[in-house]
C-alpha cells in the first residue's frame, strides 16, 4: 500500500523500529526488515494450528499462492486446506483473537529485539512516529510511548491521527497531534524534510 511505502522512504535510512498491532504484512511488503518489526497482535503472513496445540507458526505466503492459483469459481481443492502437521486439526490465521494465539520463536525474538532497542534509546535522541493509534489497544502504544516521553527528556511524540491525535499538555513542545489524513500528513511531513535538508546543503 501506498502509505506504507511513503512511510518506509521517510525512515529507511534512518534508525528504527516498528512496533505495530497491524497483523497485515504491509510493513514487510514495504521493504522494513522483519528484525525491525514487532507486530504483536500477529501476522496474517503466517498461520497456525487452531487450537494452539504446539508453539510454532508457519509461512503462509507460499500457501496462499498456490490457493490463489488453483482457485475456479471461488473454491479450491480441499486437499489444499492446511491441516495441523502435530494433531491434524484445522489451522487458523496467526491472530491474537481467543486464548489460542501462538506466540511462537520468532515472535518472542521480535519483542526481544523491540526491548534492545527500547534500552538503546536512552542514549539519543528519540522521535516517537505514532500512526493511526486510537482506544482500541491504547496499552501497547499509545500509554507506553506516552510513558517514555514523560520519563525520558530526549524523547518527542508525533502522533497523527484522524480523529484522536490529542496530546498530554505536560509534553509542551515535545509533542504535536495532528488530526488529519496520515497519506497527507506523512507527504508534508516529507516534503518538510527534504526542504530543510536541501537548506542545510546549500548552507554547507
Amino acid at each position: 500500500m501506498p502509505l506504507y511505502e511513503q512511510l518506509f522512504d521517510l525512515v529507511k535510512e534512518k534508525d528504527y523500529f516498528v512496533l505495530t498491532t497491524n497483523v497485515d504484512h504491509q510493513f514487510q511488503k514495504a521493504g522494513f526488515s522483519e528484525e525491525r518489526i514487532f507486530a504483536t497482535q500477529g501476522d496474517y503472513g503466517r498461520i497456525q494450528c487452531m487450537k494452539g496445540c504446539h508453539p510454532k507458526t508457519y509461512d503462509a505466503v507460499s500457501i496462499f499462492t498456490q490457493m490463489v492459483q488453483a482457485e475456479k469459481d471461488c473454491k479450491i481443492p480441499s486437499y489444499m486446506v492446511p491441516k495441523c502437521p502435530v494433531c491434524g486439526g484445522p489451522m487458523a490465521m496467526n491472530l491474537r483473537c481467543d486464548q489460542y494465539f501462538v506466540e511462537d520463536e520468532q515472535w518472542n525474538e521480535a519483542a526481544e529485539n523491540y526491548g534492545n532497542y527500547l534500552n538503546q534509546l536512552k542514549k539519543g535522541k528519540v522521535v516517537l512516529l505514532e500512526l493511526g493509534v486510537g482506544f482500541n489497544t491504547p496499552s501497547i502504544i499509545r500509554f507506553p510511548f506516552e510513558k517514555m516521553v514523560r520519563e525520558h527528556k530526549n524523547t518527542e511524540l508525533i502522533r497523527l491521527n484522524r480523529d484522536e491525535a490529542v496530546i498530554p499538555e505536560s509534553f509542551g513542545e515535545r509533542g504535536i497531534g495532528i488530526n488529519r489524513d496520515l497519506c497527507d500528513s506523512l507527504r508534508d511531513i516529507t516534503i518538510e524534510i527534504k526542504k530543510k535538508s536541501a537548506e542545510v546543503s546549500q548552507a554547507d
